[in-house]
């Protein structure tokens, strides 16, 4: 009827009701407030794409730094290799110093500072970048005419389903390579979903939580690296402890447990290095063999290849080539890049505005992009559908869809703030032309 809305009483007569001016926000209920609050306030603005980003990944410095969820793990696993650096230095150190002629004491100590900062370093180079995420789509792909299956959350479609795998060939090869639902893209070989991060990540070896980041393409040389200097920094400070409680031993005529008793950080440092050099010992053989044979862990427990079915084997010396002296890709992601939000709709950040919610779809269809439901204001949207048809006595069948036609002889009313809130968020009962809407005074 236009903007002017007729509402009839019992009287016959009739009083007009603008739907373009606004309620007054006290007349509103809390949730209703919360909705017309969200949709009026920045309905559309910029922000950056790791503001909106869609995994469990933890920003730093505006974008630059890029961390996992269990990035707190990286604190402890600083304190595992500065405690005991510093131990060796403020009290093992003193006595290799006096112990030792023409400056060797000093160099001890200044190598060891080294090793050190150059761990920390390597540490901070695999914890803090982008490890190869593969940036999501923000729509299935069209493959040879498959379009969404119906079962999928957010489809609205019935048809065949995307095909789960696809045949690519490597190396003359032929490789299956998976669909991620959540990421809405065929993985590219090599890469596997991390459930952790809820990334898909290329060349993906493992998530690793003393560095609290996936391990993939563009952080494994960094990783491997940290893990063998750290073995390094273990044995030298081993060896150095050990040295000094053999002098002891030598100067004091004492056996090994009196030695200890004397320089009781030595037998700590001793027992603790030892212990930890098997650890990372261990691991960075474990990698050594991983990249002579040009596999990553999360292949070597799940497929257990040998040298005539791993497809990306090219001999031990072009394994390691690649591996240490090829050029590190690009990160595909921006994540410092401008995109433009919608905090109405209450869809993610990467979703273009033009995508809006249909009436007829149904509420459930939140997210479609990622192929699952999103909470967000799906509550507020439900108590306002619930008001809608509690007080109009929406009738629904079994096998009706939920936007089902208004039954022309009930008798109901509408309130001016829940017909306000329909039209704003595009939840218009649906009334038939020439329908009167009685009121009761």
């Amino acid at each position: 009827m236009g903007v002017g809305e007729r509402m009839r009483g019992g009287s016959g007569g009739e009083k007009m009701y603008n739907t373009s001016t606004p309620m007054p926000t006290h007349q509103l209920s809390d949730s209703n407030r919360r909705i017309m609050g969200s949709h009026n306030d920045n309905r559309a603005r910029n922000l950056r794409v790791y503001q909106a980003w869609k995994g469990n990944n933890i920003f730093c410095l505006g974008g630059r730094l890029v961390f996992g969820p269990d990035v707190r793990s990286l604190f402890l696993t600083i304190l595992l290799i500065m405690i005991p650096v510093v131990l060796f230095s403020a009290f093992v150190s003193q006595r290799l110093i006096e112990d030792f002629q023409h400056q060797l004491g000093d160099y001890i100590v200044v190598i060891c500072a080294i090793l050190t900062a150059y761990v920390i370093i390597l540490l901070f180079l695999t914890s803090a970048r982008d490890p190869g995420i593969i940036p999501r789509n923000l729509h299935p792909p069209e493959d040879e005419g498959s379009s969404i299956s119906a079962d999928w959350p957010g489809s609205q479609v019935s048809g065949p389903s995307l095909p789960p795998t696809k045949d690519v060939t490597v190396n003359g090869m032929v490789v299956k390579v998976k669909y991620c639902q959540t990421c809405m893209l065929y993985r590219s070989p090599r890469c596997s979903h991390c459930s952790i991060c809820n990334n898909c990540v290329e060349r993906f070896d493992h998530h690793c939580p003393w560095v609290g980041q996936c391990i993939g393409k563009r952080n494994y040389r960094f990783f491997f690296m940290f893990v063998s200097s750290t073995t390094i920094l273990c044995l030298y400070v081993l060896a150095f402890c050990w040295v000094n409680i053999r002098k002891i031993m030598d100067t004091d005529h004492c056996d090994i447990w009196r030695a200890f008793l004397k320089s009781p950080v030595s037998g700590i440092l001793v027992l603790y290095t030892f212990i930890c050099a098997w650890f990372v010992g261990g691991l960075t053989a474990f990698h050594l063999y991983l990249i002579c044979t040009n596999q990553t862990t999360y292949e070597n427990f799940r497929y257990r290849y040998d040298g005539k079915m791993n497809p990306y084997n090219l001999g031990c010396v072009r394994n390691v080539l690649e591996v240490f002296f090829t050029k590190i890709p690009k990160s595909k992601n921006k994540f410092r890049a401008k995109v433009l939000v919608d905090s109405s709709s209450g869809y993610a950040a990467s979703m273009p505005l033009s995508h809006v919610l249909s009436p007829e779809v149904p509420k459930r269809s939140f997210d479609i992009e990622v192929g699952k439901r999103q909470a967000v204001a799906d509550e507020d949207f439900e108590d306002l559908q619930s008001q809608i048809d509690s007080i109009g006595g929406l009738e629904r069948c079994g096998t009706q869809p939920r936007h089902a036609n208004w039954d022309h002889k009930a008798n109901w009313e509408i309130t001016p703030d829940i017909q306000v809130l329909a039209a704003e968020f595009g939840m218009e009962p649906g009334l038939a032309d020439g329908q009167k809407i009685s009121r009761d005074h």
